[in-house]
């Protein structure tokens, strides 16, 4: 989720490894077909009718809607607050009428017996301490007799996310004394506390009625860390391609890493996205020699972001000859690997599984759902008698949006099974994957990511054997089925209204009028924006600006992002509608070429990226994680009554190429935004991100997480206070030091009444 423009090591957080030039599907699939001798019929049946799926025309309503509708407690149609204003102020800014406190933050104490945090760098024992870059959260309800209760306000679990750590030059420097070692070999000492801040919490929450705190002796209190066991589950599972020294039968392994985005499934479990994790792994610039460079898994490695002799984010491959440290080197091979950690690597980037309310049971990476950078995982309302359907997206510049259809079929006495776990083995362990294609007139389709679609199954520039490949490769699959390259998938959310999915698009650098990431209708916009200076009239055709008129960073590509949404009768369609929902961008930007969606200083905002619909309200919560936008405001929260898809109109762009000619985008957008259906409600300290949300099920509690604040600061600063570039939450009354902490905050209505009303 971090943005590239912060840091240098923030590269391994956009990675960006996608070659492919991907046409619509419309324009290959003859062209496939007739290279691999087959008939367009074959195909036909395979792609769309495999499940037995419906390929019907779709709609923004119908049976699922009303169900996932029939769920709001408080629907709110019109936004209750005044707008916050933009702000650069270090410290949390909320609507009048709300108040905030500080509830859990980096280094907390999660056992009796473990220290108060000094915040100083002296701390140790993370493996008992809250994480860092709290992320993702879910609200996990408790009884008064300490039992799982959906309804319960006021007694809860979070379990949240910790994705990463503040880092320049290899060190996480707010966790060391004197901010860490800046080259190689790594102390130890420093890389063990690294690897344990990592991972999920799970804290035990209660209200008084006036004043939230956790439970520091709770024995639901857990932190899974990058050195957790867990269990291998899925299609994947045994496959060779998970063989380790670690784990030689490929059933097990070891941690999570770099958790962003959550979900709750419809059995009440916690899922966790692994997203930019291939960055903290290192190859010797002679592995490629030594795999042998026609070998399928170099190719694998480089679409998944590791190519030889690129540095890993932090150097924990250099901290010894420990197993600990040694799993970090994709590179060190021994005579097969049962004997190393060539596989390593492919043992990342899944759905992550837990039960919450049972801190005994193993962790689960449900591999049935692809390996990507994960964020988050949305799943439609269930339907009994129809399959589970979840959504996904894959957080890197041109990377896919994804669905997963269970083979097994939802029966409501699941919602409230004694062991959750075992549902979660029954609906995520057997399905079919399938990517978007995105058409330029607003209708979609899902290609199967299996070996039941010939594409697949007779790809020539990779050999799929099984479905196990297509769950550890599955970068490679949708490439081969040609889905369309989108603008950095994030967060996706379900809305509670009609069934419509929404996911954040939160920008790219790298699209431009035509090339591998040319414009396209669900990706339309490609601009110069000029980052703290004055804009000049330039050339409104391209939407360029004379450099040398205009002080300041420039900015190209999709700078500010968007939101794109897709409408169908029954999730499990393979057909779809779509429309993008909001184009991000200033309030004071071209209004017939950026600002497509009539924003303005209520309601701007670049980088969307966290997006949770309350469950009890249907409000569309938005959060960003801007680079682009910070020379004006922090990052920030906004509240929206979104529409459906359809309500709005289409809009055409035109591009000038080099060559003088024309370029024309038509896309289906939604209905222009106004401050009464979007506005901002909170804008966050300094230097951070705003991410990860979720409510009490009465929506009069609402908890989000600040991230990284202070991430700007130089390491070499680090003995000096005064020059950190936030304080908070110590500036806020919150705990020891003066070192920023990323922290979970909960926000109230002064008079107790509902959020957003």
């Amino acid at each position: 989720m971090n943005q590239p423009t912060q840091r240098p090591n923030d590269v391994f957080n956009a990675e960006d490894s996608n070659p492919t030039q991907n046409p619509h599907i419309d324009t290959i699939v003859n062209a496939r077909l007739s290279r691999r001798h087959m008939v367009l019929g074959g195909v036909g049946s395979a792609v769309v009718g495999s499940l037995g799926l419906s390929a019907c025309a779709t709609g923004a309503s119908g049976g699922m809607a009303s169900a996932a509708a029939a769920g709001l407690h408080s629907p709110i149609n019109s936004l209750g607050f005044t707008a916050v204003g933009k702000s650069l102020a270090d410290t949390v800014v909320v609507a009048p009428g709300y108040q905030v406190q500080v509830l859990y933050a980096l280094g907390d104490p999660l056992t009796a017996s473990t220290s108060a945090y000094k915040n100083d760098g002296t701390d140790t024992a993370y493996d008992n301490r809250a994480g860092d870059h709290h992320d993702g959260m879910e609200w996990f309800g408790l009884d008064a007799q300490g039992k799982r209760s959906d309804n319960s306000n006021m007694r809860a679990l979070l379990a949240i996310n910790h994705e990463a750590t503040t880092d320049e030059k290899l060190s996480s420097f707010f966790l060391h004394a004197d901010g860490g070692a800046s080259k190689l070999p790594r102390p130890a000492a420093e890389v063990d506390k690294e690897l344990a801040i990592h991972g999920v919490s799970v804290v035990e929450i209660e209200s008084t009625g006036k004043q939230w705190s956790y439970k520091t002796s709770s024995t639901f209190n857990r932190r899974v860390t990058s050195m957790t066991e867990l269990a291998l589950h899925g299609p994947a599972k045994g496959s060779e391609h998970l063989v380790t020294k670690f784990s030689p039968d490929a059933n097990r392994a070891r941690g999570t890493l770099n958790n962003c985005g959550t979900g709750k499934t419809p059995w009440g479990t916690f899922v966790s996205g692994e997203e930019n994790w291939a960055g903290y792994f290192f190859r010797d610039a002679k592995d490629d020699d030594r795999r042998g460079k026609k070998n399928p898994q170099v190719l694998a490695l480089e679409r998944y972001g590791r190519k030889a002799g690129a540095a890993s984010r932090h150097g924990w491959e250099s901290a010894g000859a420990g197993d600990s440290y040694v799993r970090w080197n994709n590179g060190a091979l021994a005579a097969d690997a049962k004997g190393d950690y060539r596989n390593e690597m492919n043992t990342f980037g899944y759905v992550v599984e837990m039960d919450p309310y049972n801190p005994k049971l193993a962790v689960r990476k449900r591999t049935g759902l692809g390996r990507f950078a994960h964020e988050s995982v949305s799943f439609a309302s269930p339907v009994a008698g129809q399959p589970i359907v979840a959504y996904m997206g894959d957080d890197s510049r041109g990377e896919y949006i994804y669905k997963f259809v269970s083979a097994a079929r939802w029966d409501n006495a699941d919602a409230q099974s004694a062991n959750p776990l075992a549902m979660g083995d029954k609906y995520l362990d057997q399905g079919t994957l399938f990517a978007a294609s995105f058409k330029a007139d607003g209708t979609g389709q899902w290609l199967e990511l299996s070996m039941a679609n010939p594409i697949v199954a007779a790809n020539p520039d990779f050999a799929f054997k099984s479905n196990a490949d297509v769950a550890v490769f599955t970068r490679l699959a949708a490439d081969a089925v040609n889905a369309t390259r989108m603008d950095r998938p994030e967060w996706g959310g379900v809305n509670p209204r009609n069934g419509d999915f929404y996911m954040t698009l939160t920008n790219n650098s790298n699209r431009t009028v035509d090339g591998e990431m040319g414009v396209d209708a669900a990706n339309p916009r490609t601009y110069t924006d000029i980052k703290g200076g004055q804009k000049s009239s330039g050339n409104m055709q391209t939407n360029e600006y004379a450099a040398a008129a205009v002080p300041g960073k420039e900015q190209k590509g999709n700078v500010n992002g968007h939101i794109v949404r897709v409408a169908q009768a029954n999730p499990v369609d393979t057909v779809f509608k779509w429309d993008i929902y909001l184009f991000a961008s200033e309030a004071d930007a071209d209004k017939t070429r950026v600002n497509l969606s009539n924003l303005t200083d209520d309601n701007d905002l670049s980088a969307p990226d966290g997006l949770v619909f309350s469950p009890s309200t249907g409000i569309c919560w938005i959060q960003t994680d801007d680079g682009a936008m910070t020379d004006k405001t922090n990052c920030m929260l906004l509240a929206a009554v979104p529409g459906k898809v359809g309500d709005g109109s289409t809009k055409t762009l035109s591009y000038k190429r080099g060559d003088g000619s024309e370029k024309q985008v038509r896309t289906p957008m939604g209905k222009a935004q106004s401050p009464d259906i979007l506005k901002r409600f909170l804008v966050g300290p300094s230097n951070c991100e705003i991410t990860g949300l979720c409510e009490s099920p009465d929506g009069r509690a609402m908890f989000i997480n600040i991230q990284h604040p202070g991430e700007l600061t130089a390491m070499a600063d680090i003995g000096n206070p005064a020059r950190y570039t936030s304080h908070w939450p110590a500036n806020a009354g919150y705990g020891a030091g003066q070192r920023p902490r990323s922290a979970t905050i909960v926000i109230t209505k002064k008079d107790g009444g509902v959020i957003g009303s």
